[in-house]
């Protein structure tokens, strides 16, 4: 052999080498991600007792063992039998059990009944999860580039939809505890930091101007935060930080739950037909103020931004206060400048907390975690917006009706699956969610 010809057998195995090492790296990439994601859903639930996993304590909450399954049938029905040549579920029930809303992936079990279901078992649910995720990781280890170019977007995607049922998981368990009279645990609270007493509210001024809106296709995205678009946005005013416990009290404490005059009408009827008297898990006692928290019931903290408050309350203390809530192309433009930083899930307090004195930046502060923030802007579609066909297009497009806009994340997010351009939505009368109050103004 010449030395030309040896030099170019080498230089052809070093290349072989360096694309096995780059799809090593990938599979191990994916795999690392995936198994974290689950790993991590499953630590959640230490602590937790079988009878937890199965209450369901309004239509809304879904038992802890129904988050464990549907996240689980997501990976089952989306990846492995797309993926997986061969593969046979093993038992074909779940699909109708664990479906949630994906009408073109079959029939589904009843929302509202999941509390009803006692089979499959905790354990046998555990060994559901188990199975599937040997059988991920069969697929990823095994597969060529090309196959994993298929499968990576679909799966990252399963890990943020599975992301956003530990959030699920983490609220609806404490909806579930809060209506037992011994006010279970979920975690101890750490170490308590008494937060300074709450910064005067500032109001800072955004200068008019037309900014992009929506995702730039850098990275994972939902497609409702696309497509990319210019938007006009007028001369606003926009809150340095969110709105505190102490200073809702002084609404509720000024008649703000018997004044319809700061209502919207159909805020004013749910108040009335509710009985609202404070936002959820509040109770007054001999004059004070306490709530049911993940770590037991306590006095209210006045420096904590508020929380667990509906879209009608929200905007019921805007009026209130003399000002309003911010659209969410304001809020999106504020946030530019940002940094994604907080109290996310991963700090494992599961609670708002009050800013330290050290925390406080230069403009807005808590823009992400602790609280998702309302806007007032409907949940509609983006110039352009088209939902993907099949199942998984059905994820976000076909709720852009009677629903509102949150943004920022909360102490139940997960840090990496926040963005400055996430769009999360609720209606307007929902408040068991970490939901919370930052205020906007128009300049005079």
């Amino acid at each position: 052999m010449s030395l030309a010809s040896a030099d170019a057998a080498t230089d052809t195995a070093a290349a072989k080498q360096s694309h096995l090492n780059s799809s090593r790296a990938h599979v191990d990439a994916l795999l690392t991600r995936f198994r974290r994601t689950r790993k991590f859903t499953n630590a959640l639930c230490s602590g937790l007792e079988p009878e937890d996993y199965v209450v369901q304590s309004m239509p809304d909450v879904s038992p802890t063992k129904w988050h464990l399954a549907h996240t689980t049938w997501f990976f089952e029905t989306f990846v492995l039998k797309k993926f997986f040549a061969g593969y046979r579920t093993e038992i074909p029930e779940y699909a109708y059990l664990f479906n949630s809303y994906y009408n073109a992936a079959g029939d589904m079990h009843r929302r509202d009944l999941r509390g009803l279901i006692s089979r499959p078992t905790v354990q046998e649910t555990e060994r559901y999860r188990a199975s599937i995720d040997s059988h991920v990781d069969e697929l990823l280890s095994g597969g060529n580039e090309k196959l994993l170019d298929e499968i990576e977007p679909i799966l990252v995607l399963g890990i943020h939809h599975e992301q956003q049922h530990q959030e699920l998981l983490i609220t609806d368990i404490k909806h579930v505890f809060a209506q037992n009279p011994l006010y279970p645990v979920f975690r101890k609270r750490q170490r308590h930091i008494a937060a300074e007493k709450a910064t005067p509210l500032q109001f800072f001024e955004f200068e008019q101007t037309i900014t992009p809106i929506g995702h730039d296709g850098r990275g994972f995205a939902y497609d409702n935060e696309g497509p990319r678009h210019q938007a006009l946005v007028p001369r606003f005013l926009l809150a340095s930080r969110p709105v505190t416990n102490g200073e809702y009290i002084e609404f509720v404490e000024d008649g703000g739950y018997r004044r319809p005059e700061f209502w919207l009408s159909l805020g004013w009827m749910t108040v009335n037909e509710q009985r609202w008297q404070a936002p959820l898990y509040w109770t007054k006692h001999d004059g004070s103020w306490s709530h049911f928290t993940l770590s037991g019931f306590r006095p209210i903290d006045e420096s904590e931004p508020v929380t667990h408050v509906s879209y009608f309350e929200a905007d019921a203390y805007a009026t209130w206060a003399g000002a309003r809530l911010p659209t969410e192309f304001e809020w999106e433009r504020a946030a530019l400048d940002c940094p994604i930083e907080g109290n996310f899930v991963e700090d494992e307090i599961f609670h708002p907390r009050g800013l330290l004195t050290s925390e406080h930046n230069r403009r807005l502060d808590q823009m992400f975690g602790d609280v998702w923030e309302w806007t007032r802007s409907a949940y509609s579609p983006y110039p352009g917006y088209r939902a993907v066909p099949g199942a998984l297009g059905e994820y976000n497009g076909k709720f852009m009706c009677n629903q509102y806009v949150l943004r920022g994340g909360s102490c139940a997010t997960s840090r990496s699956h926040i963005r400055r351009t996430y769009r999360n939505f609720f209606q307007p009368e929902k408040r068991w969610q970490f939901t919370g109050i930052r205020l906007a103004r128009d300049p005079e």
